[in-house]
């Protein structure tokens, strides 16, 4: 009967898969109950029979994974995979186990790092014929110093300007056997950086045609993982010191060393094993001195290949992201309208390298000009896509719907069909009569627009008259506001980046200081008033950068 091991808090837990599917969940009703914020209430099932064993994420909002990796859809579950559930850890365990391969690097079943559940290791002080100290990664450089600095010119000299990691591990190998000419098999285990197990990378053996398995008990690998310190044994298969590990006994290994490899951090972040099988050429304490200084070095030359991975990757995504600026640019109008009598105004800036903010403006017939605004919730790439999507949405509507309600009720219900949970758009459509000049206006969820007269009062549309977000309620009535626009008066549209824009001190912009500076330029037009109000912004942020996209549009009447 195949079993999940759950692994947590250093105990074993074995949950028998009895029935055809099993829910894994921290609803009462899940057949194995998990007790974590982390999990959903119905997380994963497991389902099968026999030797076929599957496992679904059930739409969980942590997601699931195995081996490492996020699941998509079914996935077969394989003899001693690791099974991920929120912040559990489960192994899963199959009465069909797979033979031992003939090549490769393979662990003991019981190797779970953090998880041990061996027997008492007994005298620390057996017959191990050595031990070093971390040291910083190097051992005692004061010790045999010719014999290391030779060593790590070597290992320098052969991982000079490899890069990719794939290649670097095997590379270390190759180099730690013409260092050691007595080691037979070697092998470098690295941490998973998402679970934190000890995962083989790579191996080599000296000889061809022979079995080149490289077996490693985790007796061993946690003492040189939690003391930071390398390990010799002059025949591992009677050292007292690992007799608790029932593998080791059966390794025929006449002499091994295994050191571990420290990041920048003076943390492990792997293991380097070498053995040899050879009773006459056994390695001494000076050789696991050594090693320890090589694989310092080792640890340096993969962290600074790792860090020059990821550079490489930023870049690619800082170029492509460069790309989705200049395509979100593009959405935006390049000018505004020339009409008599009027005077129009758009500026956008975004926090991220593309935002979510969203603006447009555009002819109608009848001399009528269409304003649209809006923000969606949630900056960067996601809040760009949702604001793509908008903007072609509000450009083929009006194409061919110029009043402003049933515009808004086709865009709303459009973006209802597929909305992605979570993500709303709030929203204003203006449409602008500039022979009567009068506007017909709906608002969906945004802040109402401020109107300034002439004489310096402003005017806002009421509460009321505010509809839900575009993208949460289909079919969802919303009110059209119409208003005159006389001489002189002008209209500001924006967005929360405005007066919650944030200065060192943490303090906001806020609405009354935008009031009050609206007020206190009621000379300007609407041109000169919109880049008056995102000047004013900058000098409030007073360098501080933007928490969220800033978006003004200004347009009104010549006085």
């Amino acid at each position: 009967m195949a079993t999940l091991v759950m692994l947590q808090a250093g105990q074993a837990v074995s949950y028998s898969l009895t029935e055809s599917e099993m829910v894994l969940g921290r609803h009462p009703d899940c057949q194995i109950q998990l007790d974590s914020n982390m999990v959903s209430r119905r997380h994963a099932q497991v389902a099968g029979a026999g030797d076929e064993y599957y496992v679904e994420d059930l739409g969980s909002g942590n997601g699931t994974f195995v081996n490492g990796k996020k699941i998509e859809g079914r996935t077969r579950l394989a003899h001693d995979d690791r099974l991920k559930v929120g912040p559990i850890l489960f192994r899963f365990e199959s009465d069909e186990k797979p033979e031992p391969k003939r090549s490769g690097v393979t662990i003991d079943s019981s190797f779970d790092i953090g998880f041990s559940n061996d027997e008492d290791d007994g005298d620390a002080g057996a017959t191990i014929m050595g031990a070093v100290s971390g040291g910083g990664g190097f051992g005692g450089l004061d010790i045999r110093p010719e014999a290391k600095l030779k060593a790590m010119i070597e290992i320098s000299r052969s991982l000079a300007g490899t890069v990719d990691l794939e290649k670097l591990l095997p590379q270390i190998l190759t180099t730690l056997f013409h260092i050691f000419p007595a080691a037979d098999r070697g092998c470098i285990l690295l941490r998973d950086e998402h679970n934190g197990e000890m995962l083989p990378r790579a191996f080599k053996h000296r000889r061809e045609g022979e079995d080149a398995t490289v077996k490693l008990s985790r007796t061993i690998v946690n003492k040189v993982l939690e003391e930071r310190s390398g390990i010799l044994s002059a025949d591992a298969a009677s050292d007292a010191q690992f007799d608790a590990s029932e593998s080791i006994s059966n390794l025929s290994i006449r002499s091994m060393m295994c050191v571990p490899m420290l990041g920048l951090a003076e943390e492990p972040i792997g293991v380097i094993n070498i053995d040899t099988q050879n009773p006459v050429q056994q390695f001494q304490e000076e050789d696991l001195d050594l090693l320890m200084s090589v694989a310092g070095q080792a640890a340096l030359s993969y962290e600074s290949a790792r860090l020059m991975t990821s550079f490489m990757e930023k870049q690619k995504q800082d170029n492509e992201m460069d790309i989705a600026r200049g395509v979100q640019q593009g959405l935006l109008p390049s000018s505004v309208p020339e009409v008599d009598g009027y005077e129009f105004f758009a500026s956008y800036d975004s926090a991220q390298a593309v935002g979510g903010d969203y603006y447009d403006i555009f002819e109608l017939p009848d001399e009528m000009i269409g304003l649209s605004f809006g923000d969606v919730a949630g900056k960067g790439v996601p809040g760009a896509m949702i604001m793509a999507r908008m903007s072609s949405c509000v450009q083929n509507t009006l194409r061919f719907v110029h009043e402003v309600g049933p515009a808004v009720d086709a865009i709303n219900d459009h973006m209802c069909d597929s909305a992605v949970e979570g993500r709303f758009v709030t929203y204003v459509l203006v449409v602008l009569d500039t022979n009567r000049n009068r506007l017909s206006l709906v608002n969906a969820g945004h802040m109402s627009p401020m109107i300034l007269k002439p004489d310096g009062s402003i005017d806002e549309f009421p509460e009321e008259s505010i509809g839900v977000p575009i993208g949460v309620m289909e079919g969802f009535p919303f009110e059209v506001v119409e208003r005159d626009l006389g001489p002189g008066e002008i209209v500001v549209l924006f967005t929360d980046g405005v007066d919650e824009a944030m200065n060192p001190e943490g303090e906001l912009y806020t609405l009354d200081r935008m009031r009050k500076f609206i007020k206190d330029n009621r000379d300007k037009n609407a041109a000169e008033l919109g880049q008056a109000l995102l000047a004013d912004v900058r000098r409030h942020a007073n360098g501080r950068p933007q928490n969220d996209d800033i978006t003004i549009m200004t347009f009104g009447r010549v006085s």
